[in-house]
């Protein structure tokens, strides 16, 4: 049966796609859980019209998933709801061809929708919205990007048993040197990367500027600004995707975890925004350089003030806790500067008219969709209430303590995290409830796990 899709997809665009790629035989339907992990199915060509005219019925319980694809009860997703099919429906704009796949694929970002047409307040796209529309509401648009910093690792251990980094793919070289700005070094990682760009274009991203980062075998990879923040968050989440497909194609592994290797920096998942009224303006933009806006100072002001009590959607898993240490690239207080990376909000040097904050906290491993949901909310928090953002840092930000320090583990931010009036506000009731259950879901398999580290440490000594 044919029905209205309440995403605003239409069968249009299905059939125009078909038409423009009968190449293309088979399809991943991909939708986004609390985690920002992909879950759906591969769909032959003959099914995908089907999804524009009815959406596909997909299990409540697809959102309500640990890390490791495991039930999380305590979501109320599960038996609560007797698992039952909602029916998840295709994102305009969304159907794009995927590069290098034999057969040839494509793919499309579905979205949780309740039977009867409504957002299913679970689904992390939808948290993202509602946040869009209530600065609409306000005259606001946000623009925004994500940076991208991974790893490229060998797909063996090291003879310690530790990751090592990947062999560049042109010549086999083996550099264990953090190379950090590099040009040389990215030249034999380029037959990979020539891949990452060519599905970047075929997927519609504008992959941007790409550097050796500051640790062996990490890199990073800028995106264009987007006017969507929507489609910002859309775009990194699509690009790991690539990442990892063409690291797997040239034989080396693509790890985005925030901190895989203990002697070197992380990898971060920079966020910058900026804020549009309905002409088109930048309304963080001053008009005298230096001298800021009161919109840009309350937006830190908020962004500050509800820094603690959201750290667990910027660092959302055990291993993100290892990425914040001093002098490591990653903030370590709630602290705000001016050119400068040693803070955890940084207004960048450049062009007055564009202007921006850049978000610092997230970890790569974080969820894109509700990084940006809650980022938005505190700005919001920060306009609301004419929040002031204290002085600017200057120098070195990791000797400004300032006694309003993040959480410094896990169970500290989850706890923090299930407390947040703000946080429940922002992420809306039924997200905030999955993304917690799940979190203490996973902090306790982590718990109860014996490690290697725990024999080491005392086998033979206790």
């Amino acid at each position: 049966m044919t029905q209205t899709c309440p995403s605003g997809a239409t069968l249009a665009e299905a059939e125009a796609f078909l038409e423009a790629h009968p190449e293309i035989e088979a399809f991943d339907i991909v939708l986004h859980d609390s985690n920002g992990i992909g879950r759906g199915k591969i769909i032959r060509r003959h099914e995908l019209l089907s999804v524009y005219k009815s959406g596909r019925h997909m299990p409540i319980s697809i959102l309500g998933l640990d890390i490791c694809g495991e039930d999380v009860h305590e979501t109320g997703l599960i038996w609560d709801q007797g698992d039952g099919d909602l029916r998840a429906w295709p994102i305009p704009g969304t159907l794009k061809p995927l590069h290098n796949t034999t057969p040839p694929r494509g793919e499309v970002f579905l979205s949780l929708y309740e039977l009867d047409g409504k957002p299913m307040t679970s689904d992390p796209r939808h948290a993202l919205q509602r946040q869009v529309d209530l600065l609409a509401a306000e005259g606001l648009k946000p623009a925004a990007a994500f940076e991208l910093e991974f790893f490229l690792l060998a797909n063996d251990r090291g003879p310690d048993g530790k990751v090592q980094p990947a062999r560049d793919v042109l010549d086999g070289r083996h550099s264990r040197k953090t190379e950090v700005y590099s040009v040389d070094h990215l030249h034999g990682m380029l037959p990979l990367f020539s891949d990452v760009y060519a599905a970047a274009e075929k997927a519609g991203i504008k992959a941007e500027t790409l550097i050796s980062e500051y640790a062996p075998g990490q890199y990073e990879l800028t995106l264009h600004y987007r006017e969507d923040v929507m489609q910002a968050a859309d775009d990194l989440i699509r690009l790991k995707r690539i990442v990892r497909a063409q690291a797997r194609a040239h034989g080396v592994t693509a790890c985005f975890m925030a901190k895989p290797v203990e002697e070197y920096a992380g990898s971060g998942m920079h966020f910058h925004v900026s804020l549009q009224d309905e002409t088109g303006r930048n309304v963080f933009a001053e008009k005298d350089e230096g001298k800021w806006t009161e919109t840009i100072l309350h937006a830190l002001g908020g962004m500050r003030d509800t820094m603690a009590e959201s750290m667990l959607v910027f660092a959302p898993h055990a291993n993100s806790w290892r990425r914040f240490a001093n002098q490591s690239y990653a903030p370590v207080s709630t602290n705000w500067g001016v050119n400068n990376r040693s803070v955890a909000l940084r207004i960048p040097a450049g062009d007055v008219r564009a202007r921006r904050i850049e978000h610092r906290p997230s970890g790569v491993d974080a969820n894109p969709y509700l990084v940006a949901t809650t980022v938005l909310a505190a700005i919001r928090h920060g306009l609301r209430n004419r929040i002031d953002p204290g002085p600017e840092t200057t120098g070195n930000g990791y000797a400004d303590d300032d006694g309003d320090a993040m959480p410094r583990d896990w169970r500290t931010a989850i706890e923090a995290a299930k407390r947040s009036a703000f946080l429940k506000d922002a992420l809306g009731e039924d997200m905030h409830r999955t993304f917690t259950a799940v979190k203490a879901a996973e902090y306790a398999r982590v718990n109860r796990t014996v490690s290697e580290l725990d024999f080491d440490l005392y086998l033979h000594t206790v």
